[in-house]
Formats: structure tokens, C-alpha cells, sequence
């Protein structure tokens, strides 16, 4: 009788991106799979359905004689509970914080082989994180999409639509009149979303901050508040954006 396959034993972080207080922010996972380890697609989508957060990222040595307490360069994918990505903001700044935090990575600057291209991560001061992010081009579309602006922003007043081809993201920026409560109160049907168009990645839905709805716990002004919703990648919301 063949022996049962001996499990693998990986440390998995939740860590809080875009804030300084516990249990908030946008939380990722970050997997550290040592090269020796590694597994395939099969297993990273399980373990990120597993998690269930919007993001996990498996960050991957490049090199043999690096580890993840001394490498500059890793490779970097994220997968969401049901499929990979080719781009995540907020896992990319988590996995940065594991490598330069909890693994006392010294590097100054750690890059990332992305599906997107090389992405740096610097130390910051007051103990901060900087990430550089791709701009991707948009532009207006007009009627194409009304269908899923409709299931998206129910009747509230949109200023415009513009789509991102190369990102495949559609963004919706509400008119000013559009209240704050407005804003957070209005709820998707992923369903309807999924119906109303497809080829997409998600939908981001932005409204301008103004000065007496919009400020953070220190009294500083946001210059715009965002929602995004993708139920294309198994999100349905994304807690921050």
C-alpha cells in the first residue's frame, strides 16, 4: 500500500494594507513557498480559495543562493478565491511588508516579476512601504456599457465612463452631487453584473471627495472616494481600493 503524500507546512500572512489600525484596511494573504516546496496552479488556487480574501499573493526566489531574507528580486503572482490575476496593488504592498518586516529582509528596494512587469517596492520613512504601479491608458465609451453602469450605479447621476483596454477595467465617476451616504449605501447583484457584460476584470465606481464628508480618522481629506467590484474574478467587493 503506498504511503499518504507527507503535508507541506507554509506560513501564510493576513496583513492589513493602507492603514495603520488593526482589522481594517484591505486585507491579503501572502504565502512564502520555498523554492524546494513549490507547487503548482492547482495547489496556489486552492490555498487562495482556502483564505478567501480578495487577493493572495506567492511570491517566488528567483535565485538559488537567495532566500526571502536577503533576495532583491522575486517573481510574483496573485490569485483570487477562484482565479489568477495579472495585477493587485494592495497584495503587492503586503507581500513587501512580509519580506521587509516579518522576514528582516534588509534590501532598500525589493522587485517583482509580474504578469505586469517589474514592480518595485522602497522603504519609505516613518517605518512606510512605497510601490510603484502601471498607468494604463482610458478612454470614454459611449452606450456600450449602459447596461452594466446601470446595474452597477442603480440611478445615480454618472459624470462619466471611460474603459481601460489594456487592464480591462471600466471605471464609473459619479456626478459631485452624489452624496457620501449615497455612495456606500447603494448595493451590486454580482449576478446582474456578470449578465450585463463580460470580458471585464471589475469595475471601479469613484466619486470626488469633498471636505465635509470625506476625511480619514486624523482629519485629513481624501480627494476622492472608490468602490470596486469584481465578480469576473470571484470578488464580488473588494473591501478597499
Amino acid at each position: 500500500m503506498d504511503k499518504p503524500e507527507k503535508s507541506k507546512v507554509f506560513p501564510i500572512y493576513i496583513v492589513d494594507a493602507f492603514t495603520e489600525h488593526s482589522f481594517s484596511g484591505n486585507p491579503a494573504a501572502v504565502c512564502l513557498i520555498p523554492p524546494a516546496d513549490d507547487v503548482g496552479d492547482d495547489i496556489k488556487q486552492k490555498i487562495a480559495a482556502e483564505m478567501n480574501l480578495s487577493e493572495t499573493a506567492f511570491p517566488k526566489i528567483l535565485n538559488d543562493s537567495d532566500t526571502f531574507q536577503n533576495g532583491k528580486r522575486f517573481s510574483l503572482r496573485w490569485f483570487t478565491p477562484s482565479c489568477e490575476v495579472p495585477l493587485c496593488g494592495h497584495a503587492t504592498l503586503a507581500t513587501a511588508a512580509v519580506l521587509l518586516k516579518e522576514c528582516n529582509n534588509e534590501s532598500q528596494v525589493i522587485e517583482f516579476e509580474t504578469l505586469r512587469g517589474i514592480l518595485k517596492a522602497v522603504k519609505a520613512p516613518n517605518n512606510r512601504i512605497q510601490i510603484d504601479l502601471p498607468a494604463y491608458e482610458s478612454h470614454p465609451v459611449n452606450g456600450k456599457y449602459d447596461k452594466l453602469v446601470k446595474a452597477v450605479a442603480k440611478d445615480l447621476p454618472v459624470n462619466e465612463v471611460v474603459l481601460s483596454s489594456d487592464f480591462k477595467n471600466l471605471l464609473i465617476r459619479l456626478c459631485d452631487t452624489v452624496t457620501r451616504k449615497e455612495f456606500e449605501s447603494f448595493k451590486t447583484n454580482p449576478t446582474e453584473l456578470l449578465a450585463a457584460a463580460d470580458g471585464l476584470i471589475g469595475v471601479i465606481v469613484t466619486l470626488k471627495g469633498s471636505n465635509e464628508e470625506c476625511v480619514d480618522r486624523e482629519g485629513n481629506h481624501y480627494d476622492f472616494v472608490s468602490r470596486y467590484f469584481a465578480p469576473w474574478s470571484g470578488v464580488p467587493e473588494d473591501p478597499v481600493t
